[in-house]
Parts: structure tokens; sequence; C-alpha cells
């Protein structure tokens, strides 16, 4: 029988399990909105850009790998920085954490909306992400192995989707269509096209956050986070060099009417069989599992964090609550569902996606920054799992992070005003009612 806390999250998950949530809370992000970097920097561009965050994500990856396993708690990024900074920057990187993670569902919840409204017009885009976000939640109170289970099978037939793609239009891929056009607006264009390149791995440092809930967690961790990382890297360049290569990368960003389109696969594909054929309407279903994967699994890792956040009372005390039947944090996933349906009626996706990747880059600068200081001030932590390569990983991680952040903030300039504020205001609060 596999260890329990009495009154605390219920230990169930395995490294099988820790794998179809890391590769589930990110391979939405292979479907849709990546191609948009295309338009940016051309598909040398895109491809320097998307080279640098595969960099990002190996090195940021084994290094968050030996946080998770030496503080394994449902904090995550949160508990990792409190522990080496303190309250302030603590609560600063759980705030990153809670904005990338609540704010990242609202956008996939209204692109799962679009696309079930290709299939029954009938239903509002709005009224069927809402109906996703109050279904999913619901999943994820009634208790983690279901939620795990089901987005163990839902990812593993996204990763077939993504795979029978690239056998699809691997044969028609030529070289001379990656070649064209292929700096579209030289450095400066790789700089633009960097945040879509993010969209490609976003999320998979949530497969942290359910390392309470993780049978033998310092093992298990270690295992879910390198075969999920390893398969995401696969993914990303089958899919990127499969899609670009069989017409250039215009033919995947504009639809026939000259619109920019966030569905590059069916664009791709359509080019070698037509949009008419089975498989053509094969892969815009089965895009929707992706789409699901990635909007339920983060979902499950937004509530662990704001559950953490509540728990040493940085938050109200209610969100550390957990349900006394279903061993989940409850309060917290309903809290956050609210949150994310107010973000979904302002209808600023685009927006709301950019606020959430401004959150992950902080959480990844503050959590390098964190794994530097542990090494430093806490040498003897028990640390099962130890970065190889130390201090080269955490240190590239952290300055392509740096880079990144600035890149996004010269682009999206009134976002990030917005992203401080909300940080700000936050903050402040914090500082005022926060007691020991």
């Amino acid at each position: 029988m596999q260890p329990q806390h009495p009154a605390g999250l219920k230990r169930t998950l395995t490294p099988t399990m820790l794998w179809g949530l890391g590769v589930g809370y990110v391979i939405s992000g292979m479907y849709f909105g990546w191609n948009l970097g295309l338009e940016k920097g051309g598909t040398g561009g895109m491809a320097v850009a998307t080279l640098c965050i595969i960099l990002l994500y190996v090195c940021f990856t084994f290094s968050f790998t030996e946080l998770a396993c030496a503080i394994p708690k449902a904090g995550g990024a949160f508990d990792y920085a409190k522990k080496a900074f303190g309250d302030d920057l603590g609560f600063l990187t759980g705030m990153a954490q809670n904005i990338e993670f609540i704010f990242a569902p609202p956008a996939i919840a209204f692109a799962i909306g679009a696309y079930f409204n290709l299939f029954f017009p009938q239903f509002p885009v709005l009224a069927i992400a809402i109906f996703a976000y109050v279904g999913f939640t619901i999943l994820n109170v009634i208790g983690i192995k279901a939620a795990a289970t089901f987005e163990l099978v839902i990812t593993i037939l996204a990763v077939g989707e993504l795979l029978l793609f690239a056998g699809i239009t691997m044969p028609s891929v030529r070289f001379a269509n990656l070649q064209r056009e292929a700096f579209l607006n030289g450095w400066q264009g790789v700089m633009a096209a960097l945040p879509f390149a993010i969209w490609f791995f976003l999320g998979i440092e949530g497969v942290a956050n359910v390392a309470e809930e993780t049978v033998h967690p310092q093992r298990t961790i270690i295992k879910g986070f390198g075969s999920a990382i390893l398969t995401l890297v696969v993914l990303c360049l089958l899919t990127f060099i499969s899609a670009v290569g069989v017409a250039g990368w215009r033919q995947v960003v504009y639809k026939d009417d000259g619109t920019v389109s966030d569905s590059p696969l069916p664009l791709a594909l359509g080019q070698v069989v037509g949009s008419g054929h089975l498989f053509y309407h094969l892969l815009v279903m089965v895009g929707l599992f992706g789409l699901i994967a990635s909007f339920h699994g983060i979902i499950l890792a937004a509530g662990r964090s704001s559950f953490e956040f509540g728990r040493v009372r940085f938050a109200p005390a209610f969100l550390g609550k957990i349900h006394p039947t279903f061993r989940t944090p409850s309060n917290a996933l309903v809290a956050n569902m609210l949150i994310g349906i107010v973000a979904l009626l302002t209808g600023k996706t685009a927006e709301i996606i950019t606020l959430s990747v401004f959150g992950a880059l902080t959480l990844y600068i503050l959590s390098m920054l964190s794994l530097l200081r542990l090494r430093k001030r806490e040498p003897n932590l028990p640390r099962p799992f130890s970065v190889p390569f130390y201090p080269v990983l955490p240190v590239v991680a952290l300055v392509i992070s740096l880079v990144s952040f600035v890149a996004m903030a010269v682009f999206n300039w009134l976002l990030a005003v917005i992203y401080f504020l909300l940080i700000g205001v936050c903050y402040a609060f914090f500082k005022l009612f926060h007691r020991e």
C-alpha cells in the first residue's frame, strides 16, 4: 500500500500518468498558435526561435526536476522560491505561476468552443467553452486518478494524430519550401517569433505541481519529466518540418481569403490530400483531443498552484482546503474556473495567452535563480536528482528566459504594463493583509 498523508492529497500518480500529464499540458501548442510566429520571422526566423526555446526547455526541465525531487510539494515553483528567497520572492513566483496556469485555459476553452462550433454550429462558441470549463472542473474535483487517467488516454490519441499527420505529409516535404522567405525580418523577426515558439512547450512545468499526489515522487518525477520533454521535442520538430515543408510557411499561416489562421495542420494537410479527404476530417476532429488534453491538464495544475497559495495563507485560506471525500483541492479548482469564465467573457483570447506566457517566463527566471541560491545556501539539501553539468544548464535556461521576456515586453509593451500592474496590485494586497 502506498504512503498517504491522512489529511493531505492522495498519492496515486505513476510515471506513465506523469508522462500523460506532462505531454498533455503542452500538446495543444502543436495544433494551433505556433504558426503565427512564421508571419513574424519566416521559416528560418521561427526555426531559430524554436531551437532556442527547445534549448531553454531542455535545460529548464532538467533543472526544474532537481527542485521538484528535492521539494515535492503542490506549489511547485512557489515552494522552491519561498525556500530559497523567503516570502516576498516566493509570493511573486507563485503569482506568476498562478497567472500562467489560470489564464492559459480560457484561451484554450475558446478554441475548443470554436472547434465544436464547426461541427455543431447551432451551439454558440462561448456556451461550449463555458460548458467545457464546468465539466472538466467537475472531473478534477472528483479525483486525481480519474483526471490523470482521462488525461493519459486523450494525450495518447493526440500524440497518435500528430504522428499520423507527419506520416502523411513527410513524403511531400521539399527542402526548397523550407528555404522560401526564410528570414523575413532578420534577427528582429527571430525575437518577435519567440513567444510563439514558447507556445510549443508552455505548461510542462505543471508536472511539479502534482508531486504530492505522486507515488514515490523522487523516482517518478524524474521519469515523468524526462520522458515528457523527449516526446515533446520530437513532436515539435516533426510537426514544424512536416507542416511548413509541404508548401512553404505562407500556406500554414494564411487561409484562402487571406486572413490569418491559427489551425496550421489542416491547412498543410489540405495541400496534400485535399479538404474532402477522410484524413483531413480525422485531423480536424482529433485535433480537438489535443486542445482538451492541454485544457484539462492545466486546470489540474492550476488547482494545485492556487491550493498551495491558500494553504500557506498567501491567498484566502479557503483555497487551501481539501474536499473531505475526494481529497482534491476543490475550492481552488472552482475559484480558478470562475476567474477563467470571467476572462472568457472578455473575448480577448490573444491577450490572455500573452499574459500567460509572461507569467511562465517569470516563473522560469525565478525558478532558476532559486536553484542557484539553494545550491549555495543549502548544499546538504537531499537531492535525489541533480541537474547534470551544473551550473551550465540552469544558467542557459535563465539567460534564454530573460532574453525572451525582454523580447516579449518590447513587442507587447502594453500587455507588459498590465502584467506588471497585476503583479504589483496583488503584491500590495499581500503585504497589507498577510500575517505570519
